[in-house]
């Protein structure tokens, strides 16, 4: 059952990267209109709060076994993103769309990959 929790969280988790992904493609991937559209900064930063947050449903044997990701710093992405969300910097919420969100999505999709031949 474990298992079955840890893969629905990674499912989730890659809904949100897709759904970052969408938004970058509706708002232009360009940091120049990503820092003056507040619209596309709340989108973006409410899919990495998602994610931090799915970060606490994963198991602690799942994290000790997957360590490909910082999980931890995930979760630290999120409780910035929550707490100070009217000053997030715009360059690390970018940095963060632009570089760790796609490296997120391909590790879940590898995991989720191995689970499912695992289960065959």
């Amino acid at each position: 059952m474990r298992a079955d929790r840890n893969a629905e969280v990674l499912k989730h988790m890659v809904k949100y990267c897709d759904q970052i992904e969408e938004t970058v493609l509706r708002f232009q991937k360009d940091y120049a209109v990503f820092e003056k559209d507040h619209i596309y900064q709340n989108a973006v930063a409410l899919c990495v709060l998602q994610i931090g947050e799915l970060t606490t449903k994963l198991t602690e044997e799942f994290k000790k076994t997957y360590t490909g990701m910082p999980w931890n710093q995930i979760k630290a992405m999120r409780n910035i993103v929550a707490h100070n969300y009217g000053s997030i910097d715009a360059e690390i919420l970018w940095e963060t769309i632009e570089n760790d969100v796609p490296q997120l999505k391909v590790y879940c999709l590898d995991i989720l990959q191995t689970l499912n031949n695992e289960n065959r």
